[in-house]
């Protein structure tokens, strides 16, 4: 008869940020496992928030040592969406390479967590962060300590970003799904709200690109129309 093992289900909590951004890094990982839980947090020299937060997930993923089931939660939307919604996948099946010919930024981490969660079963949750999730708080406490730490170490794959920027650098923000010149997010389509027209004015835009994660908007000129002497449309 065969003996059948049992995989293990575990929850993994991770949290990570720079100070400034880029800045002083660190992240914090909680791993529990039928009511056990470890706790870790790891500082940095100079580093981004968005390869914190991939590094903690990375971090955790890493410290388990047999095949499992595991549930990771993280309030980063650049890394729940780039796994969930296939981003790292297909940037992976395109050699990391972008349609315009840039690296796709932070590749080096993408790949080594898409090589880690292919060990496991995993599944990403997102979770809204400064809002008394209690596991999210203490990851974010922990990823302090990491950042105030004294034994903070070199991100050497953010080191070696900055020596070959210029194979990184994105063009001009077009259209939904763009990386975001700041964060690297997917940027998505919004409409702006009514307002009315200034005098003088000469054209609107009818959309914008705004990144989800740090917020910066981006005029698309495709979206840009001329106005007439007759429009009232805000």
């Amino acid at each position: 008869m065969k003996d059948w093992k049992e995989i293990p289900e575990i929850e993994l909590f991770t949290d990570g940020g720079a100070e400034p951004n880029p800045g002083k890094g660190g992240f914090g990982v909680i791993l529990t496992y039928k009511g056990r839980k470890k706790e870790f947090f790891q500082g940095y020299e100079l580093t981004t928030n968005n390869r914190m937060e991939l590094m903690a997930v990375i971090f955790g993923l890493e410290r388990i040592k047999t095949k499992a089931v595991v549930q990771v939660y993280s309030d980063s939307k650049y890394v729940v969406d780039g796994i969930e919604k296939g981003w790292a996948a297909n940037w992976e099946r395109a050699n990391w390479i972008r349609k315009k010919g840039n690296l796709v930024l932070n590749m080096d981490l993408w790949e080594r967590l898409l090589d880690v969660i292919d060990k496991h079963e995993v599944s990403f949750n997102w979770v809204k962060g400064h809002t008394g999730h209690i596991e999210n708080e203490r990851c974010d406490a922990l990823a302090n300590e990491g950042i105030n730490s004294e034994n903070k170490i070199n991100d050497e794959g953010y080191l070696e970003y900055l020596e070959n920027i210029e194979y990184y650098q994105e063009q001009k923000i077009e259209k939904e799904g763009d990386s975001c010149r700041k964060c690297d997010t997917p940027v998505v389509k919004k409409s702006p709200k009514k307002r009315k027209i200034k005098p003088n004015q000469t054209y609107y835009f009818e959309y914008y690109m705004l990144c989800p994660n740090c917020k910066a908007m981006y005029m698309v000129e495709e979206a840009k129309r001329n106005l007439s002497d007759n429009d009232t449309l805000f």
